[in-house]
């Protein structure tokens, strides 16, 4: 990933760091746009980077079509183009049945989990056309693929984002860029230990774990691999 320039979305997060991480490790500049000021400090601190890392980032609202287009526009000027984009910022609300939940729920998913997405590839694409190539990473969740009870909100938005990501790659193809997504299910962190004290955590992946299967699809030795949707939930 030498001299290659890639941006994290949800960077700050638990598996959003880990990606950070796999992708300095692997010699790539990354850019990680955050939502709350002293994020990208905090995630500087628990990744022990140094002064002289290879990582960049402003705060954005990557709900705002305009200040995405913007900001994406000014990382490919800075340095000189974009290669590979990973959207992992997400989030989950609901946890009620469909009869109960108001559509403020259902928009807050499709805010946080496909919109994001939606802007995010639209004003990074030009920038990977005119380098020559790219690769793109959805991150979805394994409950887009099966039935579920009062998850209907959050399924759609991932399951939408599979949509995304297949139409993508179709569109793509003749660009030399590829878009997969990745499937977790329970993702082992403080988060969901917390939320689930009484699990077995040992059946969980770790956010490391799947940040290696990411790193993996934006390389050099997946270019044949685009529009698939790849499990990543071990025993879970």
């Amino acid at each position: 990933m030498q001299n290659h320039i890639a941006l994290v979305t949800g960077g700050t997060g638990a598996l959003g760091g880990a990606v950070v991480a796999a992708l300095l490790e692997a010699g790539a500049h990354v850019v990680v746009p955050y939502h709350r000021a002293g994020d990208l400090s905090a995630l500087r601190s628990r990744l022990q980077l140094d002064a002289a890392a290879a990582l960049s980032g402003e705060q954005l609202d990557l709900t705002d079509e305009q200040a995405v287009q913007t900001y994406y526009q000014a990382v490919a000027q800075q340095h000189g183009g974009l290669d590979v984009l990973v959207n992992v910022a997400g989030g989950f609300a609901g946890g009620q049945p469909v009869h109960e939940a108001g559509w403020e729920v259902w928009q807050q998913q499709f805010d946080m989990n496909l919109k994001t997405a939606v802007l995010s590839c639209a004003a990074a694409v030009p920038h990977m056309i005119r380098r020559g190539g790219g690769a793109i990473v959805n991150v979805g969740t394994r409950t887009a693929t099966q039935p579920g009870a009062n998850l209907a909100a959050y399924a759609a938005s991932k399951r939408a984002l599979l949509q995304l990501t297949e139409a993508l790659a179709a569109e793509l193809r003749d660009h030399e860029i590829t878009v997969n997504s990745v499937l977790p299910s329970v993702i082992d962190t403080p988060a969901n230990r917390g939320a689930m004290p009484q699990a077995d955590h040992s059946a969980w992946v770790s956010p490391a774990a799947i940040a290696r299967v990411i790193l993996f699809l934006v390389g050099p030795d997946a270019r044949i691999i685009s529009g698939a949707h790849l499990p990543v939930y071990g025993k879970a």
